[in-house]
C-alpha cells in the first residue's frame, strides 16, 4: 500500500524506494504496509500455479508413446503378409518335378537303339528286351493300383506274364491266349491264400493286369517272330514304332497349332479332335510310303490304311492309360526313366497299337 503523504513533505515525482525512511523507522503504523504485500504474494503465486499446471499437461505425452507400442505389433502383423512370398521362393521345386528334357531325350535315344539293335543285330536280344518290358510294365501296374487299396498278387504276374511272351514268340498266336489262361489262373489261386476279404477287387485288378501288359506285350514277340523270315518281322516292328510316333508327332504338332475342340477334356484335356484328325492324316500318309519301301509286297493303300488303323489305337491306348491313372489319382506311373516317368507311360500308346498292326499286317501282307 502506497504511504500516505504528510502535509509538511514536499511532493516529489522520485519513486520511493523500498528502504525505510529515517523519519518512519520509528513510526509503529508504518510496519503495516507488510500485511498487503502478504496479499499480494498470492497473485504471483498465481501465476507460478499456472506455470506450473504444464507440467501436469505432460502425462499425455507417454499416452502418445504408449500409442506407437500397439502400433509396432500391427506393423509386425503388416509385415507377416510379407513373408507369405516363402513359397514363391520354393516354386524352383517345381521346376525339379518337370520333365527333365536332356533326360527325356537321352533315355529315348538309348531306348530307341537298343530296339534297333536287337531287332537288325540279335533278334533273340528283342524277345529278352520284351520279357523285361513285360516285367517292369507289371510291377509297376502292381504298385499304381495299390493306391486304390487294390493288392494283385504280384508273383503269379511276373511269373506267368514272361511266359505268355515267350509262348507267343516259339508258338505263334496260337499259344498266346493259353498263356494269358494260365496267367489267371495262377492269379486266381495265389489269392486265395489272402482270404475272401476284397478278394474281388484283388483278382479284378490282376486280371486288367494280365491283359493290359503281358497279353497286349506279347504281339511285339508276334510282329517280330511272323515266320521263317526273320528280317521281315523286323521290318514290321519297325514299321508299327514308326507309325506309332508319327501318330504322336503329327497329333502333337496339329493340336498345338489348330486345337479348339477338346477330345475327351475329363480324361486329357490337352487331346482335341483337330489333333486327332492330325494324327490319323500323319500316320496315314506317311505309312503308305513307308510300307510299300519297307515291305515289298505292300502298296501305298495298304500303307494308308495300316496307318489310320495303327493311329486310331494309338490314340486310344493313350486315352485309356490316362483314364486308369486319372482314375488311380497318380501323374505317372512311376519315376523309372528320367524325363519320362514310368516305361508305361512310354508303352500306352504302342501296347494298343501292337495288336491292330498285327491284325492289319496278317490280313493285307501276310508274312512269307
Amino acid at each position: 500500500m502506497p504511504r500516505k503523504q504528510q502535509p509538511d513533505e514536499p511532493h516529489s515525482d522520485e519513486p520511493h524506494s523500498d528502504e525505510p525512511h529515517p523519519d518512519e523507522a520509528a513510526q509503529p503504523p508504518a510496519e503495516a504496509p507488510p500485511p498487503p504485500a502478504a496479499t499480494a504474494q498470492p497473485q504471483p503465486a498465481a501465476p507460478q500455479l499456472a506455470e506450473a499446471q504444464p507440467p501436469a499437461e505432460a502425462p499425455p505425452p507417454p499416452a502418445a508413446t504408449a500409442q506407437p507400442q500397439p502400433a509396432a505389433p500391427q506393423l509386425a502383423e503388416a509385415q507377416a503378409p510379407a513373408e507369405a512370398p516363402q513359397p514363391a521362393a520354393q516354386q524352383p521345386k517345381r521346376k525339379g518335378a518337370g520333365r527333365n528334357l536332356p533326360a527325356a531325350i537321352g533315355v529315348g535315344v538309348a531306348l530307341g537303339g537298343a530296339v534297333l539293335a536287337s531287332l537288325f543285330v540279335w533278334i533273340p536280344a528283342f524277345l529278352a528286351l520284351v520279357v523285361i518290358a513285360v516285367v517292369v510294365g507289371i510291377w509297376e501296374m502292381v504298385r499304381a493300383v495299390s493306391v486304390r487299396k487294390a493288392h494283385p498278387p504280384l508273383v503269379p504276374l511276373l511269373v506267368g506274364g514272361p511266359c505268355t511272351v515267350v509262348l507267343a514268340w516259339f508258338g505263334g498266336a496260337d499259344l498266346l491266349p493259353l498263356g494269358l489262361l494260365a496267367t489267371l489262373l495262377m492269379t486266381f489261386v495265389w489269392r486265395f491264400a489272402g482270404g475272401a476279404r476284397d478278394y474281388q477287387r484283388d483278382v479284378t485288378a490282376g486280371a486288367l493286369i494280365a491283359v493290359y501288359v503281358p497279353f497286349l506285350g506279347a504281339f511285339a514277340a508276334l510282329l517280330a517272330h511272323p515266320g521263317r523270315d526273320v528280317s521281315d518281322g523286323a521290318v514290321r516292328v519297325l514299321i508299327t514304332i514308326l507309325a506309332v510316333v508319327l501318330s504322336d508327332t503329327g497329333g502333337y504338332a496339329t493340336g498345338v497349332f489348330l486345337g479348339r475342340h477338346p477330345m475327351a477334356p475329363s480324361v486329357s484335356p490337352a487331346k482335341s479332335w483337330e489333333g486327332f484328325a492330325g494324327s490319323v492324316v500323319w500316320t496315314g500318309a506317311g505309312s503308305a510310303v513307308a510300307l510299300p519301301l519297307l515291305l515289298p509286297d505292300a502298296v501305298w493303300w495298304h500303307g494308308a490304311i495300316f496307318g489310320i488303323a495303327v493311329s486310331i489305337a494309338s490314340v486310344l491306348g493313350d486315352l485309356g492309360e490316362s483314364l486308369i491313372k486319372r482314375d488311380l489319382g497318380v501323374k505317372d506311373m512311376s519315376s523309372l526313366l528320367p524325363g519320362h516317368g514310368g516305361l508305361m507311360d512310354r508303352l500306352d500308346s504302342i501296347l494298343l497299337a501292337l495288336p491292330t498292326a498285327y491284325a492289319v499286317l496278317a490280313f493285307l501282307v501276310p508274312p512269307s
